[in-house]
């Protein structure tokens, strides 16, 4: 983890110095995971997240370093999604990267879906970042910034009893290709993420449902090329690139962070 953070300081992060960054879904998992990167390429962050207690805990995490902030926040909630994306230009200074990092899962058949499951996945997961995007643009626009979304495997491929949250993920991943092309005319890059099983807290609760955890683990990395499911950091690190100088022409494209899953 440690050696990651100080590559990307080294090797991608070095025009991140006093950036504003803000990060829904930013108290665990790839959301921490991209904070902590930005951090030390001398990113100023502010994480949202529904708990002001893993709010704490994330800052603690980081090391009270003096430039990571946190709001509590629910992006389901286009009042908020407004608040964040103006405290983050008053607190951070500037605007320079959105990283759309929140979302919930779901699982089950089709036949027993209900409308609070929909509301709930659709709300957090499509809604969330369509509006996040609406009230960041005017200051990306200013610092001709970008937005990093993080979708999933299953945005792109059908899984088994997971119609729910495929759509919603699917509608990520589309949303960022229409939405570079809108925004490209005013400077400001999207891209997305596709991460496939990552190793956060979202997974955990999958894996309780397992009879053991470590049966459960192998089988959820059985199917992959790789042999194994990723970690947070594998995930962030590209979300990190996505969002520097680097990829200055990227924009437009959903990159697969999935052990070879969906090749």
């Amino acid at each position: 983890m440690f050696r990651t953070a100080a590559f990307f300081s080294e090797v991608y992060m070095e025009k991140m110095m006093d950036r504003g960054v803000l990060v829904t879904g930013g108290t665990s998992g790839i959301g921490l995971a991209a904070a902590r990167l930005f951090l030390s390429g001398g990113a100023r962050v502010l994480l949202a997240g529904r708990s002001a207690a893993r709010g704490e805990e994330a800052l603690r995490l980081l090391g009270r370093t003096g430039r990571a902030f946190f709001r509590a926040a629910d992006v389901r909630k286009v009042s908020d999604c407004d608040a964040l994306a103006r405290e983050a230009k008053e607190n951070l200074g500037r605007l320079d990267v959105l990283v759309c990092s929140a979302g919930v899962y779901h699982e089950g058949a089709a036949e027993a879906l209900t409308e609070e499951a929909y509301d709930d996945i659709m709300d957090t997961n499509v809604k969330g970042a369509m509006f996040m995007a609406r009230a960041a643009l005017p200051y990306l626009r200013e610092t001709k910034g970008c937005i990093v979304n993080v979708a999933s495997d299953a945005g792109l491929h059908g899984n088994y009893l997971c119609s729910l949250y495929c759509a919603s993920k699917g509608a990520v991943v589309l949303y960022t290709r229409a939405l570079a092309l809108e925004a490209a005319s005013f400077g400001v890059r999207v891209n997305c993420v596709a991460p496939g099983d990552i190793l956060t807290p979202m997974t955990e609760a999958q894996l309780k449902k397992a009879p053991s955890r470590e049966e459960g683990l192998a089988a959820m990395a059985s199917v992959y090329p790789t042999g194994r499911i990723g970690t947070a950091e594998e995930a962030a690190a590209v979300v990190c690139f996505l969002a520097s100088p680097r990829a200055s022409f990227v924009t437009g494209a959903c990159w697969s962070v999935d052990g070879g899953l969906t090749a």
